[in-house]
């Protein structure tokens, strides 16, 4: 488990590279992991839990406790025993002895319940950096979004610029130049879109450590460098040992203790009690004890353990259930992240390259007059469609990979073991 957070931590280094902070409230991902690791609630709520489970475990420790006692008898009558004269004073000493392994059972029932709360709270972590990496993600995204629409900018401009010159030669309506003005107009806005994105997400990951008003910047990262991951069928090993599959095996537990506790329920407990009795007639002193033990305990905890059984079996049920669900999400996410991978590489390889090209050809060609503004401008935002395209669907893959690690607990690198890490 500890090596699986461990993994999931290197995810800065297996979806997003990162380059050296230029400023000290640069933001990198493994600073947001350690400000939430360290003071989010509901892990700190694990603490709490985890001390009253710990009381638990003291107090199913205990022994049934020892019962001191005193009996007055025949006193404060008439005629013979009028007063104290015939009283008889018993003092007594009475517990229970318990039969059929119940402290034995208690013991396993509140160790149980401890070790499935340490699985529980290192599934818990797994979520939250995870959840962690998004909202980074998502700040991620919005400077590049920005980052998109300042080129976009550059482009209208100077495509502007282009129909102006053609505008003051006679060359070229005015109505080309004001629809370069509305063009650039939209692309500010884009960008003015993105700055508002960027301080959302920013409010939104403080939001996990508490901070209010934040003002830090994250290191800058390109979403479009992908790291290659395991096959479909390591995955699918992986993920047997999932921390919440792994959440079953600490329940398992829990129910076979408590139908340990349910069985032991079958066997009577003895009562005994032992004591002195003081005759004050005579003066004399004498023994009394006692034993009872109830009868049809083995009826009275048949329910229990029928209904300790019948949950017992319905655990491996649930666990195949989930199971099932977590091997469909990931041949989801496995196929989502393969077909963003080949998308990424694709539009950055050829598309975006040949319609670079295309673009500068269509300026010179517009500006020696051999094409109209529109082919120009069409050119232009099919470029930045392209470009948004690609940073879609690195983001969606990015989205993709984190649930990925996040069901298997592994960060994946090319060339690397999947296992790689020991500390938390």
């Amino acid at each position: 488990m500890r090596s699986r957070l461990a993994a999931l931590a290197a995810w800065v280094a297996a979806s997003v590279v990162a380059w050296p902070a230029l400023a000290a409230d640069r933001l990198s991902l493994d600073d947001a992991f350690a400000r939430v690791a360290a003071t989010h609630p509901e892990l700190r709520l694990f603490d709490s839990r985890g001390a009253v489970l710990a009381a638990e475990r003291e107090r199913a420790a205990l022994r049934p406790a020892l019962v001191a006692g005193a009996t007055l008898e025949n006193a404060f009558g008439t005629d013979e025993v009028r007063g104290l004269q015939g009283a008889e004073l018993t003092l007594t000493l009475a517990s229970v002895l318990e039969r059929g392994g119940k402290l034995d059972a208690r013991r396993t029932l509140a160790r149980s319940q401890i070790d499935a709360l340490a699985v529980e709270r290192e599934a818990r972590r797994l979520d939250l950096l995870a959840e962690v990496a998004r909202r980074y993600l998502a700040m991620v995204a919005a400077r590049r979004q920005g980052e998109i629409a300042a080129q976009d900018i550059a482009q209208r401009r100077r495509t502007l610029a282009g129909a102006r010159q053609r505008l003051q030669a006679g060359a070229s309506p005015e109505s080309v130049v004001l629809t370069a003005e509305a063009a650039l107009a939209r692309a500010e806005l884009e960008r003015a879109r993105a700055q508002q994105r960027l301080d959302s997400a920013r409010q939104y990951l403080a939001a996990l450590w508490g901070e209010r008003d934040p003002h830090f910047e994250v290191v800058a990262a390109d979403p479009a460098r992908l790291p290659e991951i395991a096959d479909f069928a390591a995955l699918t090993a992986l993920l047997e040992r999932t921390p919440e599959l792994e959440q079953f095996v600490g329940e398992q537990r829990i129910r076979e203790a408590r139908l340990q506790l349910a069985r032991s329920q079958a066997t009577a407990d003895l009562d005994w009690q032992l004591g002195v009795r003081r005759l004050e007639a005579s003066d004399d002193f004498g023994m009394v004890g006692s034993l009872s033990l109830p009868l049809g305990a083995e009826r009275r905890a048949a329910p229990g353990i029928r209904a300790a059984e019948a949950e017992l079996g319905a655990l491996e049920i649930e666990r195949e259930a989930r199971g099932l669900a977590l091997h469909s999400t990931l041949v989801e996410a496995h196929g989502r992240y393969r077909t963003a991978q080949l998308e990424v590489r694709r539009l950055q390889d050829e598309v975006i390259p040949l319609l670079s090209r295309a673009e500068g050809a269509a300026e010179r060609a517009y500006r020696a007059g051999a094409i109209s503004y529109l082919e120009w401008a069409q050119l232009q935002s099919e470029r930045t469609a392209a470009r948004r395209q690609q940073l879609d669907a690195a983001l969606d893959a990015q989205r993709t990979l984190i649930e990925i690690q996040r069901l298997t607990g592994q960060a994946f690198i090319a060339g690397q073991s999947t296992d790689k890490g020991n500390a938390p």
